[in-house]
């Protein structure tokens, strides 16, 4: 069964020199959860996404396109990044997610890959 832990952060603020170091021993211990995971044969995909400055929103109504820059005002929290992965259950799922670093210091939520409706 494929889960998806997605990692939610509180979006990008300016950072002080103590702040960007810590931010680089958390991403030195993420790196490190993601290549056990992959060691383990659990991990399908992984990935950091930048900054929700840098997205755009689509939406298709009526025919017509149209596109919202970033950064999305209304989001007190973005998605910062996530790991696929492939367990047999979804305890398991959770006992992984919570071993992720990043429970620590932000939210980490959940979710098992599926029809987005029900049949």
């Amino acid at each position: 069964m494929s889960f998806m832990v997605l990692v939610q952060q509180v979006g990008k603020r300016p950072r002080t020199e103590d702040e960007r170091r810590v931010a680089a021993e958390r991403m030195d211990r993420m790196q490190r959860y993601g290549m056990d995971l992959k060691a383990r044969g659990l991990l399908l995909a992984a990935d950091s996404l930048k900054s929700d400055e840098d997205g755009v929103r689509i939406e298709v109504r009526g025919g017509k396109r149209s596109f919202s820059d970033g950064p999305f005002t209304e989001s007190k929290e973005i998605i910062g990044g996530f790991f696929l992965i492939d367990v047999r259950t979804r305890e398991e799922a959770l006992e992984l997610a919570s071993q992720c670093p990043a429970a620590e210091w932000s939210t980490v939520e959940v979710r098992q890959s599926g029809p987005c409706y029900d049949e």
